[in-house]
C-alpha cells in the first residue's frame, strides 16, 4: 500500500448526550468542561499535536455552539482587551484554528458511528485519516494519536489505539486478537465486539483512536445495520481486515470515557490535579473528602 501522510482528522460530535440529561438538553455534550476547557477541545489539541492539519467535525442539529467555540469572537476580545486581561486574550487567540483548517458536515439522522464517519467521506477524500472519538479523553505525557502516527509511519495500513481492561470486563468492549509484535505496537489478526471473558482473544480493547484508509468508506457505503440497528464502524473494520493490515498500539497513558458520568468526574479530578495553578489544592481537597467519607462509612 502507498504510504501517504495523515493530514485530516474526523471528530464525530453528532450524538445527543442522553446520559448527561438534563445538562445536555440545551448544550452539546462535547461542550461540557473538564476543568475549564470543553471535552471537544482535548480531542482537537491531541490531533494537532500529532501533526494533523485539518479537522472535520460531523455535527447534527443543535450543535452550533461547537462551531461558535472554534470561531473568533471580536466583541469578547475587545471587552477583555479594554479590561486589560491580556492573559485571557492570548489564550483565546492561541486556541483559534487557522482559517480554512476546520470543516463541518451534518449527520442528519443518528444511524451510528459508522454512518457518522461515512458522512465525512467527501471532505476526507481518497487519503488516510485519523478518527478521534471526543468522549474518549487521553490523559498522559503524550496524546494517544501521536503514538498512532509513529506506528502508522512504521507499518502503514490501518492502526488504532488499545488499552487493557480487567479480563472479566471484556464483554463491555471491542477486543482485538494479537499477532506479530512491531516496534511501536503489534499486528491485529481479529476483532470481536463485546466477547464473553471465556471467548475473548485478549484483554486489549479499542480506546477510540484510529487511523483508517479511505477504503473504509466503500464498506460503509453499503449502510448495513449491525448491533443496536445502527451502522457500526467495527463491522466495516472487520471486513477491511480481510484485505488490508491492521495494527494496534497500547496507550501508555490512560483514557477517560467522558461519555459516562463516572469517567467525566474522574477526568475532571485527574486534569485538575495536573494544573500548576490549582493541582496541590485540589489534591488535598480530594484527599480530605475521601478521608471524611471513609470515617463516615466506618462509623455507619
Amino acid at each position: 500500500m502507498e504510504m501517504r501522510p495523515v493530514r485530516k482528522a474526523v471528530i464525530p460530535v453528532a450524538g445527543n448526550g442522553t446520559r448527561f440529561l438534563p445538562a445536555t438538553k440545551a448544550m452539546p455534550k462535547e461542550m461540557l468542561t473538564i476543568v475549564d476547557r470543553p471535552v471537544v477541545q482535548y480531542a482537537v489539541d491531541e490531533a494537532m499535536q500529532a501533526g494533523i492539519e485539518h479537522i472535520i467535525f460531523v455535527t447534527s442539529r443543535n450543535k452550533t455552539a461547537i462551531e461558535d467555540y472554534f470561531d473568533s469572537n471580536p466583541e469578547l476580545i475587545a471587552s477583555l482587551t479594554r479590561a486589560g486581561k491580556t492573559v485571557q486574550v492570548t489564550q483565546l487567540e492561541k486556541m483559534l484554528p487557522l482559517a480554512g483548517t476546520v470543516s463541518y458536515t451534518r449527520q442528519q439522522v443518528p444511524l451510528g458511528l459508522g454512518h457518522a464517519v461515512w458522512c465525512a467521506r467527501e471532505l476526507v477524500g481518497n487519503e488516510p485519516f485519523a478518527l478521534l472519538l471526543p468522549d474518549m479523553v487521553s490523559y498522559g505525557a503524550r496524546g494517544c494519536m501521536a503514538g498512532l502516527v509513529d506506528l502508522y509511519e512504521e507499518v502503514g495500513g490501518n492502526v488504532f489505539g488499545v488499552e487493557q481492561c480487567a479480563p472479566e470486563e471484556t464483554s463491555s468492549y471491542g477486543v482485538v486478537a494479537i499477532g506479530e509484535s512491531k516496534q511501536h505496537g503489534f499486528e491485529v489478526t481479529g476483532m470481536v465486539e463485546k466477547p464473553a471473558p471465556a471467548d475473548a482473544p485478549s484483554n486489549y480493547y479499542l480506546n477510540g483512536r484510529y487511523i483508517l484508509q479511505p477504503q473504509i468508506f466503500e464498506l460503509l457505503e453499503s449502510q448495513e445495520r449491525g448491533a443496536g440497528n445502527e451502522i457500526q464502524l467495527t463491522d466495516s473494520m472487520q471486513k477491511l481486515l480481510q484485505k488490508q493490515p491492521f495494527h494496534a498500539q497500547p496507550y501508555t497513558g490512560r483514557t477517560f470515557d467522558c461519555g459516562s458520568k463516572r469517567g467525566f468526574i474522574e477526568a475532571n479530578v485527574a486534569f485538575a490535579i495536573l494544573r500548576s495553578d490549582m493541582g496541590e489544592e485540589i489534591y488535598h481537597s480530594v484527599k480530605e473528602l475521601l478521608a471524611n467519607h471513609e470515617s463516615k462509612v466506618k462509623a455507619a
